[in-house]
C-alpha cells in the first residue's frame, strides 16, 4: 500500500468504506498473528522526565506535579502481580528520567528474570546506545520509542531536544534492532499541523522500518501544557501553524481507528495494541472497537494505585478509575464475549520469534 492509498482511506468517511477497511485488517490480524489478545502489564516506573515536550504532563516544566519513582522491589511487585494474572509480560514505562540509572535498571532487570518468566518491555524514551546494550545483556526483551511524527519540523517544534543533543528516534530504533531487541514504534494521531498525507507517511514507514511493534492513539494534550490550551502553542509559547484548511488530521476517535486498521495492512505481523487512549475517548467499547479493527494487545495498568494519578500523560486517564484485578476479571470477559481468546506465554512478535528460533511462545491459537 502506498502513501497515496493509505492517505486516501485515512480521508474516507463513507461507512459502507470503512467496513471494507474494518473487514480487511481484522482479517490480517487472524491470518497473520491468530484470535488470542496479548495481556501485557504496564508499571508507570516514574513521572520524572528530562523532556520538556509541548502536550506531555510530564514535562520538565510542570513544578505543580507530585514526581515519583519507584523502587526495585515496587517493581518486583509489579512483576509478580503480572504473574499472578496470567500476563506474559512486564512494560515498564517512565518519562526520559536519568535518575533511572543505567546499572540499576539492569540489576532490576536481571531480578525480574530471575523471579519470573515474563517478557520485559522497555519505553523509558531516547536513552544512549550504552544504556540499551547495558538492559539487553541483562535480559530486556522489548523497546518500544514512538517517533511520534515522520514531519521533522512538527516534530522539532513541539518536542525541544536536551540542550547540545538534537533528537534523532529514527537512529535509536536502528540501534534496537541492532541490539536484538523487538522494537515498536508508534504516533499520535491529529497533532495541530499534522496533515494526511504526513500521518500516510508515517503509516508507511512503520513497514519500512520493519516494526514488531506499533502503537498509535489520538493525539490528547495535557491542559497544563502549552498545547493544551485553546490556541496550542509550541514549547516557547508560539502558536503552532495549522494545516491547510481540510487537510488537518482531526484526533478523533474514529481516525485512530483508521490508523490502527491500515498499521496492521502495512505490518500483518506487528503486534498492536488497542490502547488506553482508545479506551478514554470510548470507556465503554474502545477496547473491543480497536480489536475487531486490527489490534491483538491490551495492556493493562498494574502501577500501584498511589502512583497511578501521578502519571497524567493526558487528562482523564481511564485506567486511572481500575482495581487491577476487577479490570482484569472484566476484561478478560469481554475478550471471550468477541469471540477471542486470551493469548497465552510471552506474545512475542510471530515473525521475530520464529525468525530466532528461541521458543518464546507467541500463544496464538486456531
Amino acid at each position: 500500500m502506498e502513501t497515496s492509498e493509505i492517505a486516501g482511506w485515512l480521508r474516507e468517511e463513507d461507512p459502507a468504506r470503512l467496513e471494507v477497511l474494518w473487514r480487511e485488517a481484522d482479517a490480517a490480524r487472524r491470518q497473520h498473528v491468530g484470535d488470542a489478545v496479548h495481556l501485557r502489564g504496564l508499571a508507570e516506573i516514574s513521572n520524572f522526565c528530562a523532556r520538556n515536550c509541548a502536550y506531555c504532563g510530564l514535562r520538565a516544566g510542570r513544578t505543580d506535579l507530585k514526581r515519583y519513582r519507584m523502587t526495585a522491589e515496587e517493581i518486583l511487585e509489579c512483576a509478580r502481580l503480572a504473574v499472578s494474572l496470567g500476563y506474559g509480560t512486564l512494560v515498564m514505562q517512565s518519562g526520559e528520567d536519568y535518575g533511572i540509572g543505567r546499572q540499576w535498571l539492569a540489576e532490576t532487570i536481571r531480578r525480574i528474570k530471575g523471579e519470573t518468566p515474563l517478557a520485559v518491555t522497555l519505553s523509558l524514551g531516547e536513552r544512549p546506545a550504552e544504556d540499551l546494550r547495558e538492559w539487553r545483556d541483562a535480559g530486556a526483551d522489548r523497546y518500544l520509542l514512538r517517533f511520534e511524527t515522520s514531519d521533522r519540523a512538527l516534530y522539532d517544534r513541539i518536542h525541544p531536544p536536551l540542550p547540545g543533543r538534537r533528537s534523532d528516534r529514527f537512529a535509536i530504533l536502528r540501534i534496537l534492532k541492532d541490539l536484538g531487541y523487538e522494537t515498536g514504534s508508534g504516533v499520535m494521531i491529529g497533532i495541530p499541523g499534522q496533515t494526511f498525507m504526513s500521518l500516510a507517511e508515517d503509516i508507511r514507514l512503520f513497514r519500512e522500518l520493519d516494526l514488531e511493534m506499533i502503537g498509535v492513539g489520538p493525539y490528547l494534550p495535557h491542559p497544563c501544557t502549552p498545547m493544551g490550551g485553546p490556541r496550542p502553542a509550541d514549547a516557547e509559547g508560539n502558536q503552532l501553524p495549522a494545516a491547510a484548511e481540510g487537510d488537518q488530521v482531526p484526533n478523533s476517535e474514529i481516525m485512530a481507528y483508521k490508523a490502527v486498521a491500515l498499521s496492521r495492512l502495512a505490518c500483518p505481523s506487528a503486534n498492536i495494541p488497542a490502547t488506553t487512549a482508545l479506551a478514554t475517548v470510548n470507556f465503554d467499547r474502545g477496547y473491543e472497537l480497536g480489536l475487531s479493527r486490527g489490534a491483538n494487545v491490551v495492556m493493562p495498568n498494574i502501577t500501584p494505585p498511589s502512583y497511578r494519578a501521578l502519571y497524567e500523560i493526558y487528562p482523564a486517564k481511564s485506567c486511572i478509575r481500575e482495581d487491577q484485578e476487577t479490570f482484569h476479571r472484566d476484561l478478560v470477559r469481554r475478550i471471550l464475549a468477541m469471540g477471542r481468546t486470551v493469548g497465552s506465554g510471552r506474545g512475542g512478535n510471530v515473525r521475530f520469534v520464529r525468525a530466532r528460533g528461541d521458543g518464546d511462545s507467541s500463544g496464538r491459537r486456531s
